[in-house]
Order: structure tokens, then C-alpha cells, then sequence
């Protein structure tokens, strides 16, 4: 009998008020809808986690850091999400520094295989160009935060997209509140998640059609590795 399944929930935004925060507690109520999640949400703006280096792939933590926080609460995580904008055709740098961060525990001793053990994520993203801006472009120039996390070994759920998340050329504001549509596509989209973390926490393992994708990863690297 399942008793509760945990998630960390990370966002990336740093505006008060922040859309990105605001699709991510959107996302926590559609979880929460009808499934027993316990959710940690921190913002990484609130944490103080040094920059890399690879000093920081010694598994000795330093205890006083947030980020073994974050590294504990994803270890113990039956599912995780990020919530970030795109900023100049990337995610914020301190999102980055904590996906390289997170090289000191998600990959074994030999940085070349993944350690989550198939653990499903879900990307919220938020950006102020419109969604064909985002098909065209963005999507690949920030596409390595998602390989980043296939290759530490969790599964790739989906992503919500939320364009035009400004009030207007050069206006930073919160206008996701005025998108009744987007919040309940983002709900239906949380409540969808929960049902893969149930599956993911009964079984040990995401569904077939989210862990495939780590697996054709996986298979292109051995290839490469006979080639080169």
C-alpha cells in the first residue's frame, strides 16, 4: 500500500510575482488533485549553491550547503519538476550551475553512466516569445537541460511551453494569472504526471514510452564509443 509518493518541485524564476512559480504551483494542484504526493518546492533563487567546479564531483558534501538539500530531496524523489523561463535562448545560469552540480551524485564514479534509476521529470518553461518561436529555435538551444537529465538516468515526461509571458515589448510582469486555459491545460498536466509517479513508485520504473528515450541515448553512446 502506497502511502504518499514525494516530488521536488525546483523553479527557476527569479520575478516577484514570478510566472514560472505560478504554473508550477498550477502543476501542484493538478498532482495533488487525486494522488497522495508529498511536494518539496524550492526556489533556487532562495539557495545559495557554489558555482561548479570539479571539486564538487568529491562525493563528501558540504553539509551547511543547500545544495545537499536539493541532493537529498531528489534522491529520495519519486518524481521531479522544473519550472524555468528561457532567458536569452537558455535557462538561468543558476539552474545550469545545479544540473552540473548534480554530476557529483547522479553519475557513478566513471561520469559516464546515470545514477537516478529512471526517475520521471517534467518541464515547465516560460518565455517571452511566441510558441513558433519556440518550436523553431528555443526548444534546441535550451534541449540540454533535458538530455542533461536523461544522461544522470531519469525519464523525460513532456514540458508545458508558456509563451508571450510578458505584458508587453520589454515589460516584465505576471500575466499568467489571466490565462484561465493555460492554468487548466497546466493542472491536467500535473494530474497526468501523478499517475506516472504511481507507476514509477509501485514498479521502479517510469512507463515504457518515457524510459525508451533514455534507452535510444543510451544505445547512440555505446555507438559512439565503438567508432571513435
Amino acid at each position: 500500500m502506497i502511502r504518499f509518493m514525494e516530488v521536488l518541485v525546483l523553479v527557476a524564476g527569479t520575478n516577484e510575482p514570478s510566472n514560472s512559480n505560478m504554473l508550477a504551483d498550477t502543476f501542484i494542484q493538478g498532482m495533488q488533485q487525486d494522488a497522495d504526493i508529498k511536494v518539496h518546492k524550492r526556489r533556487l533563487k532562495d539557495m545559495k549553491i557554489d558555482h561548479f567546479s570539479v571539486d564538487y564531483y568529491n562525493p563528501q558534501c558540504k553539509q551547511k550547503e543547500d545544495f545537499c538539500e536539493l541532493q537529498n530531496l531528489l534522491q529520495a524523489a519519486s518524481g521531479f519538476v522544473i519550472a524555468t523561463p528561457i532567458w536569452n535562448f537558455g535557462v538561468p545560469a543558476h539552474l545550469k550551475n545545479f544540473i552540473d552540480r548534480m554530476g557529483s551524485f547522479a553519475l557513478d564514479e566513471t561520469r559516464s553512466r546515470g545514477t537516478l534509476g529512471g526517475v520521471p521529470f517534467y518541464l515547465v518553461i516560460t518565455g517571452g516569445a511566441p510558441l513558433p518561436a519556440w518550436k523553431g529555435l528555443m526548444q534546441k538551444t535550451s534541449s540540454y537541460i533535458a538530455e542533461a537529465l536523461k544522461y544522470f538516468g531519469a525519464s523525460y515526461v513532456g514540458h508545458h511551453f508558456e509563451g508571450k509571458c510578458t505584458a508587453g515589448r520589454g515589460k516584465f510582469a505576471l500575466v499568467v494569472d489571466e490565462r484561465p486555459e493555460s492554468l487548466n491545460s497546466v493542472r491536467k498536466k500535473g494530474h497526468a504526471f501523478a499517475k506516472v509517479v504511481k507507476t514509477y513508485k509501485e514498479t521502479g520504473k517510469a512507463p515504457l514510452q518515457h524510459r525508451a528515450k533514455g534507452k535510444i541515448m543510451r544505445w547512440g553512446e555505446s555507438l559512439l564509443k565503438k567508432v571513435t
